[in-house]
């Protein structure tokens, strides 16, 4: 009887503790708030479908580069990106100029609506604690 209570205890300490330093992060509000993020800052070059422009800008739809690490599409956003990029095996090579100036929850949300449109489903929400851990 006693090694039961100790253990649920331990048990019950563990789960709060854990649980403590857990943050629910509502995804579909931050896809919701992201789509506007997008229309306003991104859909100028990958376009409203997400397909981006032929040859010169790279598609967001159903594309592996959101397949990435979070820090490397993070990281995009913030500082842009100068060079190649492979993009569903084709090859681009247009600056993309820093998103600095967005809040770190704007990146957030951005991040999280196209890796959850156009055929891309991601589960694991990129959050603005995230964002600013990489912000210079």
């Amino acid at each position: 009887m006693y090694k039961t209570m100790v253990s649920f205890f331990i048990a019950a300490g563990v789960i709060f503790l854990t649980s403590s330093f857990y943050q629910k992060y509502d995804l579909p509000k931050s896809i919701e708030r992201g789509k506007d993020v997008y229309t306003t800052y991104c859909m100028n070059c990958h376009m409203v479908d997400g397909n981006g422009t032929p040859d010169v800008y790279p598609p967001l739809a159903k594309s592996d580069y959101l397949k990435k690490p979070v820090k490397l599409q993070i990281l995009a956003v913030l500082n842009g990106q100068d060079g190649e990029v492979i993009v569903n095996g084709k090859k681009y090579n247009v600056l993309m100029p820093a998103q600095n100036y967005l809040t770190d929850e704007q990146v957030a949300d951005a991040l999280n609506y196209a890796r959850n449109s156009w055929g891309n489903k991601n589960a694991l929400a990129i959050t603005p604690a995230q964002v600013k851990s990489l912000r210079k």
